[in-house]
């Protein structure tokens, strides 16, 4: 999974300017390749596996000693283990609701580290996406919230979403901050110039 070039975060920078040029907010944007490294998962499901092995052993074959079933079980726990450490495959794994649970985790903590909730005017801004999860959520401050609900953003989450799905994550980002800008100009137009927060894409290790 690739992130952002150098040329596709200045573009994304440059949208970021442009809102807050025009509004009030204080926009920051964060992507992640994933939002977990979920190291647990291909353990847990290669014990699983392996617990599964003597009993289809006795099934289909029941000349198998101890010392081989064993054998079969630690055999079937190492290979599975390395095979579901493959990204595509360990993804797959993981139920949807696990997915997003971490993604949403991730991002509520990188609204607090990047100081979005110490703006002045309560005007912070987070648009995050976790690739792998296919996930993106827009999180902000009372002084956003108060003037436009959550069912706003929800609409751009969704587009944004597919864009992430289809590999196409800056045009995604570009078009959702577009959008954003629209609507912070209309209920939360610039009254005096301020940057209190970096506008570069953050894009997390």
């Amino acid at each position: 999974m690739t992130l952002l070039s150098a040329s596709d975060q200045e573009q994304v920078a440059e949208a970021i300017t442009r809102i807050e040029r025009e509004t009030d907010a204080e926009v920051v944007t964060v992507l992640t390749a994933r939002a977990d490294d979920y190291a647990y998962i291909p353990l847990l499901w290669a014990g699983i596996a392996s617990l599964i092995v003597p009993g289809a052993a006795n099934l289909f074959l029941d000349w198998w000693s101890a010392s081989l079933l064993l054998l079969a079980q630690w055999a079937t726990f190492i290979v599975l283990s390395l095979l579901f450490r493959v990204p595509g495959i360990t993804t797959r794994l993981i139920p949807r609701s696990v997915r997003h649970w971490r993604a949403s985790n991730l991002a509520r903590r990188q609204f607090l580290e990047q100081n979005l909730h110490r703006t002045e005017g309560g005007t912070g801004m987070l648009i995050f996406v976790a690739e792998a999860e296919r996930y993106v959520e827009i999180l902000v401050d009372h002084g956003i919230s108060s003037r436009l609900g959550d069912e706003v953003w929800q609409s751009l989450v969704s587009g944004f979403t597919e864009r992430v799905r289809q590999g196409r994550t800056l045009q995604g980002f570009l078009e959702c901050i577009e959008a954003c800008g629209e609507h912070l100009k209309e209920h939360l137009p610039a009254t005096h110039s301020r940057d209190e927060l970096p506008n570069h894409l953050i894009i997390l290790p």
